[in-house]
């Protein structure tokens, strides 16, 4: 499933060949948290944690498009076990049981984290993200760099690319389920496959459905279709332009992959001018390599972390 067509993808073994910037000293302003929404989140404490908060360096794990906390609570638990960490699985807004919002894009999406920061007293964390997740923390290290320790970017990069046209029909599809009160799974999925005809994504999408009347056995989606809809045109956008004008100079972990164009070669260069500690791994999957491939995203997380410059 891929969210992002990236301008010619290279197939093949991929060669970083990275330009760095290193007289770039401009700074965006600090990141305002006024507007931030509150979100929903689980916190997954390592092993014998007895504390409501577990101490250490908080790691704070971004969903993708449609997503929720829930997709990443699997590796979450195993991350918080293996580093000794406390992981945070947030909704973004829009998404899971965070509030809604009119406005969605990645600088009101970075400021909703910057503000659960604030919330928490983090003073500094790592941030993980897939797909529009990795384009908010990315967002989140180039605005406020002061409140992260280092990121990790999963299949995506700091780039404008073309935002596959497969959404608006998941999002047309999505409505008629609505429309058509359901209250079976099964009576959805049946709507959905005009729509999509990969039940692994229909699954995927109808995991935003619920019963909101515990009174009626109607199901609905989560997620405002009507904000998404009109935020789909510009989701595959970045903020930032230049890379002369902002850079995150601390660690960076660009995971991609192989069977994935969302990180093609010709766009390493960019991700080492706004990111000029960044390292690259390459694991054998698509864009949902986390849930394809999680032992080698969990390996590559941990070596990163234990050992980030």
């Amino acid at each position: 499933m891929a969210f992002y067509r990236l301008a010619r993808p290279v197939l093949g073994r991929r060669i970083p060949n990275v330009s760095v910037l290193t007289n770039s000293s401009s700074r965006c302003r600090p990141m305002s948290t006024e507007s931030a929404l509150p979100l929903a989140y689980e916190l997954h404490e390592p092993s014998g944690s007895n504390t409501s908060q577990a101490s250490g360096v908080p790691i704070l794990f971004l969903h993708g498009l449609f997503g929720s906390k829930k997709n990443n609570r699997g590796i979450s638990k195993a991350l918080a076990r293996d580093l000794g960490r406390p992981v945070y699985a947030l909704d973004l807004r829009n998404h899971g049981e965070s509030p809604h919002d009119g406005q969605h894009d990645y600088l009101a999406m970075a400021s909703d984290i910057a503000g659960f920061l604030s919330q928490h007293n983090f003073k500094e964390s790592t941030i993980i993200g897939h797909s529009m997740g990795a384009k908010t923390a990315m967002t989140l290290a180039l605005k406020s760099p002061d409140l992260v320790r280092d990121i990790i970017s999963v299949d995506n990069a700091p780039v404008d690319a073309i935002l596959s046209n497969d959404f608006a029909k998941y999002v047309r599809g999505m409505k008629q389920i609505d429309k058509a009160s359901v209250t079976r799974q099964a009576e959805a999925d049946a709507i959905l496959k005009d729509y999509e005809p990969s039940l692994p994504i229909r699954q995927f999408l109808l995991g935003n459905l619920h019963r909101p009347d515990r009174d009626s056995p109607q199901q609905k989606f989560r997620v405002p279709l009507d904000i998404i809809g009109r935020a789909l045109p510009n989701m595959g956008d970045f903020p930032f332009k230049d890379p002369n004008a902002v850079r995150f100079e601390k660690p960076a972990l660009f995971i991609r992959g192989t069977e994935s164009k969302y990180v093609a070669d010709d766009v390493l260069p960019l991700i080492g001018q706004f990111f000029p500690k960044f390292r690259l791994v390459d694991v054998k999957a698509g864009h949902w390599l986390i849930s394809e491939n999680p032992e080698a995203f969990r390996q590559a997380v941990i070596d990163f972390l234990k050992n980030p410059y």
